[in-house]
């Protein structure tokens, strides 16, 4: 799987495209989820769609690559260096476990190019299959390859299988991490979290002090956590008492994010974070139409015909599944993502740091040899 140009250095155009595309994914969803948790896989969202992508024509093509910002880039570069990106992701640490999966399940009977899906198993590893989707083992079919995928995570993504329905274009993505030092259990004692509501509830929190990657931001402070051998990182940002998640979000771009990831330093520092478990489910149509794609989504404007040769096809679903929990030992978290097709500044840094998290605060779970930010989410009432 993933066996193109293992030896190619990973191409930071499409690291950065992914990683942008997830920022404002992002950002959509929580201008229109305000009050909620987010949890997403950048990647995964951008590699299920990037699938899809393969087989747009037309101004549905032009629309995705500047939604996915893939403009620039010819496809057979982008295919490629998802290859490589894939292959690059592959964990060699014993205390990093990552991997990912791709899969197109097509209906029995409906014929799709055989290029798309030649290039869909080249530089995807894409299982390929065609199912009786009238059938209800086809829903059961597709929902136990995502669960063995995630590891139970994501025990289903398909809740059922319209007539129109013809074909599934699924991304699945694991990981669990060993801290580099674990947090002991017998410090994990219960105290106030503050929700954005005002009112406090009690939650796990767990202490530990040390030498991190810290950064004093204007109102706010973000601390990185790695696990392993420092393959991954998990970068933790928090409003100042006083400030909001909502003004941190005001300059949560990918290039601000980036200047301030380039300015983590070693520092000795005080962390307490919340013990937790989150889940996310949604329906992206709404928010990858805001991004640009809205005519890949028109039944009237859509062009797939890469996929295949009758113009009848268009995205009428984009579902996305995601987990995380955070404990003494480490992170475990998981994500799926399904295409349904139918028919038609550097401030100084302080001698010492205390990062208590017992309030909403931003989380981004990085790899660190690739930079690619693999989940992003807004944690506002830890459970």
């Amino acid at each position: 799987m993933f066996n193109e140009a293992k030896e190619d250095q990973v191409n930071p155009r499409l690291v950065a495209a992914d990683n942008q595309f997830g920022f404002d994914l992002f950002n959509q969803l929580r201008s229109r989820e305000r009050d909620k948790n987010i949890f997403i896989s950048p990647l995964s969202i951008a590699c299920a769609l990037t699938m899809t992508y393969n087989g747009a024509a037309g101004e549905t093509r032009q629309a995705m690559a500047r939604g996915l910002k893939l403009d620039g880039m010819s496809l057979d570069e982008v295919n490629r260096a998802n290859a490589t990106l894939m292959s690059s992701l592959k964990s060699t640490d014993p205390k990093i476990e990552l991997t990912i999966a791709n899969s197109l399940w097509a209906r029995q009977g409906v014929q799709f190019k055989s290029d798309f899906l030649a290039r869909t198993r080249q530089f995807f590893g894409a299982e390929i299959a065609a199912l009786n989707f009238s059938e209800p083992q086809a829903k059961t079919t597709i929902n136990n390859w995502v669960s063995k995928s995630t590891k139970g995570k994501i025990p289903a993504i398909v809740d059922q299988i319209d007539n129109q329905k013809v074909l599934f274009l699924i991304n699945a993505i694991y990981f669990k991490g060993v801290w580099t030092k674990q947090f002991d259990k017998a410090l994990t004692k219960n105290e106030p979290f503050h929700l954005p509501s005002g009112a406090a509830q009690p939650v796990p929190m767990m202490s530990q002090s040390g030498n991190y990657l810290y950064y004093r931001g204007d109102k706010f402070q973000a601390i990185s956590l790695p696990y392993g051998s420092g393959g991954a990182n998990l970068f933790l940002f928090l409003p100042d008492q006083g400030s909001s998640l909502d003004e941190l979000l005001k300059n949560f771009s990918y290039d601000q994010c980036q200047q301030w990831m380039n300015g983590f330093r070693s520092t000795p520092g005080d962390v307490k974070i919340p013990r937790f478990k989150m889940d996310f489910d949604s329906n992206l149509n709404e928010s990858l139409k805001a991004l640009g794609m809205e005519p890949a989504f028109s039944a009237d404007q859509a062009d797939f015909s890469g996929m295949r040769e009758q113009r009848d096809l268009f995205i009428s679903e984009v579902k996305h599944k995601a987990v995380i929990e955070v404990n003494e030992e480490g992170t475990e978290a998981a994500a799926a993502t399904s295409v349904g097709i139918s028919l038609t500044s550097m401030r100084p840094t302080p001698q010492r740091f205390k990062f208590i998290a017992d309030r909403p605060f931003l989380l981004a779970l990085r790899s660190q040899k690739t930079e690619a930010i693999l989940f992003l989410g807004a944690v506002l009432e830890p459970k």
